[in-house]
């Protein structure tokens, strides 16, 4: 059987024994067929059945959730933790508390973690959870009856050895403070390794709020530079308003560039004068409004409820929301308005047609697994910190971050010329590259 065609039924059959679940598929489906050059060059890999070991998590958890509101009323949710794969150190990522969560979500985000955690070039395997919980709406009781009652199946399954999750939409400081509270309660360690994104006071890492953020408009410089260019004076688009958004918008400010317009899932904002970073930071974390109140308190800015941010002129484009939400009618858009980059802040928020649509008209294209690659990056800092009971400097880490995200872009593009002569492949470089780091260590460890 020749590489495609072992490829096509790899794929056939991850369709089939997971129904039902359209965001791992395009996700496996993403990395299955970028690697075909990687198989024809290393075809110990096929002998091995590294593919088809790649695609099945090592283990799937999903169990009840059982809490009680402020009302005394009993409410149930599904948790989830799929352990993806551990060739290369203890599963990692982060926990997603979010309505649309189902194995199916958490399947596709631990798949793209296995790539994202090899390409750091740090010890960490790849895994995700989460639950379908809604914190929004929901008081500061409510939230620690769930998270406490989610830990105590979870608590099982974890360890700073084993398996060590973070944050993800949904889950911030609050939460993470809840979940190790509850740790700490059952098993009676101060196991301070085994969950990151903590406050900095008792073991979170400086910075590693800003990470995801900061990495991906670290990313997006390495790629502009390639042709000469950087952030300095550019018009540039942050889609979503959370975590991830607010830090990229703050790099990109302190980077020369403008940032004109943002999103929440109620509409986006636009500011000719640039995003007011105290006043985002104030509704969104603070205030815990939608943007139209920021738009209510600047009279330079202006909200929409209709049609796209992505429809906004730009020449830098950072989606920083969510999965499948730049579309290609998106993608046209921002090509016709002349935009020179994109990079995906949040996991696969531009589906497929997208992609294609920047490839095909030269855009620089820097993929999730690639340009998120700074948040797990900055949790495995914490996890060293916390092995060695240190405590680093926010410019220390920062600057690690930027040397692990430089290193990122550089295995890219070497790996993209190596397998298909075009070292502004972005796709291409990432998967190849995150591939022969996990499958090398699976081929050194045998068959398990």
């Amino acid at each position: 059987m020749d590489v495609s065609a072992q490829i096509e039924a790899v794929y056939d059959t991850l369709r089939r024994r997971n129904p039902g679940e359209a965001e791992f598929h395009q996700a496996a489906h993403e990395v299955l067929h970028a690697i075909g050059p990687v198989l024809k060059a290393h075809p110990q890999y096929a002998d091995a059945r590294i593919v088809e070991r790649l695609c099945e998590p090592e283990r799937q958890l999903m169990f009840r959730v059982p809490w009680v509101d402020d009302q005394g009323t009993v409410q149930v949710n599904r948790g989830f933790r799929v352990e993806f794969n551990s060739a290369l150190g203890p599963y990692k990522g982060g926990l997603r508390f979010h309505p649309s969560v189902n194995l199916g979500i958490v399947k596709f985000l631990g798949f793209e973690q296995i790539f994202k955690n090899a390409l750091t070039g740090l010890a960490i395997g790849g895994g995700k959870g989460g639950s379908d919980f809604d914190p929004k709406g929901r008081s500061e009781a409510e939230v620690m009856r769930f998270c406490q009652s989610f830990m105590t199946e979870l608590y099982r399954h974890l360890g700073e050895h084993t398996d060590v999750p973070a944050g993800d939409i949904g889950v911030g400081g609050r939460e993470i403070g809840y979940l190790f509270g509850q740790y700490k309660r059952i098993t009676n360690r101060f196991e301070a390794g085994v969950l990151t994104g903590k406050p900095v006071g008792w073991g979170g890492s400086p910075a590693r709020t800003e990470a995801t953020g900061y990495g991906t408009v670290f990313f997006a410089q390495e790629m502009l530079a390639t042709r000469g260019q950087d952030f300095d004076g550019r018009r540039v688009v942050v889609s979503g308003s959370g975590n991830v958004a607010v830090y990229a918008i703050e790099k990109v400010h302190a980077l020369g560039g403008l940032v004109v317009a943002c999103s929440d899932s109620s509409g986006y904002l636009v500011d000719e004068n640039g995003i007011d970073l105290a006043l985002l930071k104030e509704i969104k974390e603070v205030r815990r409004e939608r943007l139209s109140a920021y738009a209510e308190a600047k009279p330079s800015a202006r909200f929409s409820d209709r049609g796209s941010v992505f429809d906004v002129p730009c020449e830098i484009a950072l989606p920083c929301a969510t999965q499948n939400e730049l579309h290609q009618q998106d993608a046209g858009a921002l090509v016709k308005n002349g935009v020179l980059a994109v990079a995906e802040g949040a996991n696969m928020p531009c589906t497929p047609e997208a992609v294609e649509v920047f490839r095909g008209a030269r855009v620089l294209f820097g993929p999730g697994k690639a340009a998120n690659a700074g948040g797990v990056a900055t949790s495995a800092l914490e996890m060293q910190q916390n092995a060695s009971r240190d405590r680093w400097t926010f410019e220390r880490t920062e600057d690690q971050l930027a040397g692990i995200m430089r290193q990122v872009h550089a295995q890219c593009r070497a790996s993209a010329e190596i397998y298909g002569g075009d070292a502004d492949d972005y796709v291409l470089g990432a998967n190849t590259a995150g591939f022969r780091h996990v499958a090398d260590a699976m081929m050194a460890q045998g068959v398990i």
